[in-house]
């Protein structure tokens, strides 16, 4: 008989199980803490319960576990000294979507070579989880692979579900058994109504295959996830941050009996992909809230040690340390000054 299975598979490799994995890079107290009380904070934000506001800030991707530590430990002092008016969450990105092709991030591509070693990126994922968590910073990241959550999930204080699978049934049932607060995206083409839906699925019990702790295929059950949120990113059509289209983004979460929670992101389409202009969607997201915007729980920032982006080079050596090598990032000067400013923001609101 002729061949009628695997055609287009080159290769298989087995990967390490997600309790094999936790066995070997185990939590600590320390990282459980963190964990435990910044989800707990995040959901007291999103339900009004903590009037300070989200600010989920780091590099677009992480590919350098050297830089991101000591992005990590900036942002711990920083963290420390605003905490009263702004909570800091760390975006720890390991996952890149594609349009067509191109780096897919720290766990498919660890190396940056296309040598796709993945049971090496989620060994090095894993551990600089750990490590950050250690101290005392929550993470966020993307979910984009639906095995990958078994693996790293419960460093996870806040996730989200991007432009791209926003729409995705697989994603929307993932979403719905994630134990952390999850954002969902408005649509590349800037669409607010997949995201609102996406929203409503994820609150709604599911069942769905996937992989348990020691690998084996099942099923999974969920009661729904209840602290998900929107997230406006815009989009193709332009900036959706303007007051009108957070305006539009409460009507329609409204229409769900849901208080309204939004997120908007300082990058991507918000800013025309112009890391300069992130200061400019900030100052208009506080301005909101000045003004009783109280539905503005958030906002996202990308940042890295060097402001800008490069291309990976032939020679890896050549690379620019602490520099993006997927979006444009703000360097860390101006990502302080711009925290600092929305810290003396807040403060001076809250002494009204």
């Amino acid at each position: 008989m002729k061949k009628i299975h695997n055609i287009n598979i080159t290769g298989i490799t087995s990967l390490i199980s997600p309790f094999e994995l936790k066995k070997e890079f185990p939590m600590t107290e320390a990282n459980n803490k963190t964990v435990v009380e910044s989800r707990e904070t995040i959901t007291n934000i999103l339900n009004k319960k903590d009037d300070r506001l989200m600010a989920i800030v780091g590099p677009c991707s992480i590919h350098d576990t050297k830089v991101a530590l000591e992005y990590a430990e900036k942002l711990a002092a920083l963290k420390n000294k605003l905490k009263d008016n702004i909570f800091i969450i760390m975006r720890t990105y390991f996952e890149k979507p594609r349009t067509t092709i191109g780096w897919k991030g720290l766990i498919t591509d660890p190396r940056l070579d296309g040598t796709y070693d993945i049971a090496t990126g989620l060994k090095t994922t894993r551990r600089l989880l750990l490590d950050i968590t250690a101290m005392g910073i929550p993470c966020a990241s993307e979910m984009l692979d639906p095995i990958v959550p078994q693996y790293i999930a419960d460093l996870i204080s806040w996730a989200s579900i991007g432009a791209r699978t926003t729409e995705s049934q697989t994603h929307r049932e993932m979403a719905s058994g994630l134990s952390m607060p999850v954002g969902f995206k408005n649509g590349t083409s800037g669409n607010l109504e997949l995201a609102v839906n996406a929203m409503e699925s994820a609150r709604h019990a599911h069942s769905f295959i996937g992989i348990d702790q020691h690998g084996k295929t099942a099923v999974f059950k969920t009661s729904g996830n209840t602290a998900s949120h929107i997230i406006l990113r815009g989009g193709r059509s332009g900036p959706n941050y303007y007051e009108e289209n957070v305006e539009k983004a409460e009507a329609a979460i409204a229409d769900l009996k849901i208080t309204p929670a939004i997120v908007i992101d300082c990058s991507h389409a918000n800013s025309g992909k112009q890391y300069s202009r992130q200061q400019r969607v900030l100052r208009s997201i506080l301005d909101q809230r000045k003004r009783g915007r109280a539905s503005i729980v958030g906002f996202m920032i990308e940042s890295n040690l060097k402001s800008g982006s490069q291309k990976i080079p032939a020679d890896l050596n050549n690379l620019v340390y602490g520099q993006s090598i997927t979006d444009a990032c703000a360097g860390w000067e101006e990502t302080e000054k711009m925290l600092l400013y929305a810290y003396e923001f807040m403060k001076e609101k809250s002494s009204r």
